[in-house]
Order: structure tokens, then C-alpha cells, then sequence
């Protein structure tokens, strides 16, 4: 199974010879894993490793265990995004130093994350709102941009602008927000959200990257996005990788409007996003970078079985082998089949 080093335990064992980047042997197969290992494995900069399987027990007692240090720290930012909402909508503006303040320990914190897929499951609930859906999107965004290879720096600006770029709907009537079917006025007024968020973001921060962001999330590199219906060339880096984000954790939350949806079949439906509508690069990171991270998960399948993804499948990576008791259902060949719901 692949693990990210920063998910690597004492005890473990590698499953094969591990390399660099440059073709530098690094460590050997079947090395047990040590504090010093795993030094040495960030020293070289590798991501993932293959190791021997582990007791499944054993995988969500760790997952638990990062789960309680980084839940006072979630619950905080949600706390804070409701906060500045209120104070938005009163105002027409926020308090920058809340956000900081309280954003940049917990990315910090991140860092020490390598299991995204474990966050985003930590963070699931039954109803979405617009204080944690937000919270959401910056945390995905400061990964993503993680893995473009950002700096520290522009990650934490690409994940502030994730958390604040539904802002503007503290603007928008409650009642709109709150309304499961919107008539063509309503939905007008609802996508005005963009235009206010830009405004409020101006009128309570320096940055002019941040409203920008705000302004643009929801435009396509086709041109059929909105407000302003433009192309590929005129958005920004950073809303790139923010719109990507934000259609993700769109999909696998349930709101007022829609069904969640399973953590797997959204990332086959933004891979289709990728051809047109959304930043083909950012698109392939955010797949290639979570995929590993199901290895080990527990899923439903479709015909109601429960089990365990073993591997993903290298001829349909949205396809993975599942271990359901003593059998293997290889969702590639068996096509009728596929993950329903992915847990911890």
C-alpha cells in the first residue's frame, strides 16, 4: 500500500526499493521504518512510499489520533468564518487579523497531514453550510497549491482566499440562501455573491489577490463561468486553483440543493471538468495527489457490500480493487459496480 511519509509509523516496513527523484537509491525493500528513516525520506524530498499492509485497526487508531489534534483548530476557523460573516454582513466588511490569526496556525498544522482524504472525511457532516463548506475550500486550496509547488507564502494566500471566497454571500438574502429552488431572480441575486464578495474583501484587506479570487471563482476557461463569462487567459493563477477546490467540495457535501456524493465519483466527474471547464494541471494534481489516499479506506459498494480498497486500478484509476471479506472485487472488470460512500 502507498502511504505519505508524513503518514509513515515506527514499525512500518517498505514494500519496495524507494528512490528519488533522480534515480538515487534511498532506501531498500523491506527497511522497517524509524524516526530516522523518515527524515530521511524528507531530506529527498519523496512524497509516498510503497509499504507491507498494515492492520486496518491499526490505520484508523492513527487517522483517530491526528483527528482529535486538528479538530480544536477546525472548530476554531469555523467559529471565526461565522464571525466575520456576521460582521460582513453588518458592516460590509471584516477583520483582517481574525482571519490570519486564526488561519495560520492550522495550516501550519496541516503540514503534518499528508492523508487528505482522512480530512476531508473528519470534516464530513450532514448538512453544509456556507461557514464550513468555505473552511473547506481553503484548506483543499492550501494542499493544492502544496502540490503545484507554491511557496509557503503564496500557499497561505491561495488558501485565504478559499476560505474567504463565499464572503460576499453574507450579502445575499438568508432567505436565498436558505431556498432549495430559486426562481431566475433569486438565482441572479445568488451569483451577484461574487461581486460582493470582491467588495467586501477591498474594503477590509490590503491584498488585491484575495477579492480578485472572489470575483472570479466562479468563472470557466470556456467562458461560460459567471460574472463576467471570461476565458482561460484572464483568470487568475490562484482562482485556478480555488475553483477547482470549491466545485470538489461542492460535489461531496450535501446542501440545500443537492446529495453528497462519493469522495471517488466526484473526482471522476472534475477529471471530466478538467477538459474545458476547468485548469487541466490542477485538476490532474488534485487526482494523482488523493488517489493514494484511499488505499486502506473502507467503502460501500453500489450492490450494498462493504469492504476495503487494496489498490487503485492502473487501467481505470477511478476503478479500485476492493478486499470485500475473503474476496476481491475488482471494480475495473466488474463494471456495474462502484463506490457508494468512503469512510475512516
Amino acid at each position: 500500500m502507498k502511504v505519505h511519509v508524513m503518514d509513515l509509523k515506527p514499525g512500518d516496513r517498505l514494500k519496495a526499493d524507494t528512490f528519488n527523484n533522480v534515480g538515487l537509491h534511498v532506501l531498500a525493500q523491506g527497511t522497517t521504518i524509524k524516526d530516522a528513516e523518515i527524515a530521511i525520506l524528507v531530506r529527498h524530498s519523496i512524497d509516498y512510499v510503497d509499504i507491507e499492509q498494515r492492520n486496518v485497526s491499526t490505520l484508523r487508531e492513527n487517522a483517530a489520533f491526528r483527528q482529535s489534534l486538528l479538530k480544536g483548530s477546525i472548530d476554531e476557523a469555523i467559529e471565526t468564518y461565522e464571525s466575520i460573516f456576521l460582521e460582513s454582513l453588518t458592516s460590509g466588511k471584516f477583520t483582517q487579523s481574525m482571519v490570519d490569526d486564526t488561519l495560520r496556525p492550522l495550516l501550519k498544522n496541516l503540514d503534518n497531514q499528508g492523508d487528505v482524504v482522512s480530512l476531508l472525511l473528519m470534516l464530513e457532516l450532514d448538512h453544509t453550510n456556507t461557514y464550513n463548506h468555505s473552511l473547506q475550500v481553503g484548506l483543499l486550496s492550501y494542499y493544492l497549491a502544496k502540490w503545484l509547488g507554491h511557496t509557503k507564502s503564496e500557499r497561505y494566500v491561495i488558501s485565504r482566499a478559499g476560505y474567504l471566497h463565499d464572503i460576499g454571500k453574507s450579502q445575499v438574502p438568508q432567505a436565498i440562501l436558505n431556498k432549495k429552488v430559486l426562481l431566475n431572480a433569486e438565482l441572479e441575486e445568488l451569483k451577484r455573491h461574487t461581486t460582493y464578495g470582491y467588495e467586501v474583501i477591498r474594503n477590509s484587506m490590503a491584498d488585491a489577490t484575495v477579492p480578485l479570487v472572489a470575483l472570479q471563482h466562479h468563472e470557466f476557461e470556456d467562458g461560460t463561468g459567471y460574472p463576467n463569462g471570461i476565458l482561460q487567459s484572464d483568470i487568475h493563477p490562484y482562482t485556478r486553483i480555488v475553483a477547482v477546490a470549491n466545485i470538489y467540495i461542492g460535489m461531496i457535501t450535501s446542501r440545500n440543493y443537492q446529495l453528497k456524493q462519493s469522495l471517488i465519483t466526484v473526482l471522476r466527474k472534475v477529471n471530466e471538468l478538467g477538459f474545458g471547464k476547468l485548469h487541466a494541471k490542477t485538476v490532474q494534481v488534485l487526482i494523482w495527489n488523493m488517489l493514494p489516499n484511499f488505499i486502506g479506506k473502507s467503502v460501500r459498494l453500489s450492490n450494498g457490500e462493504t469492504g476495503i480498497i487494496v489498490m487503485n486500478n492502473p487501467t481505470d484509476i477511478f476503478k479500485p480493487l476492493v478486499q470485500v471479506d475473503e474476496q476481491f472485487r475488482d471494480l475495473a472488470r466488474e463494471r456495474h459496480l462502484s463506490v457508494e460512500e468512503v469512510f475512516m
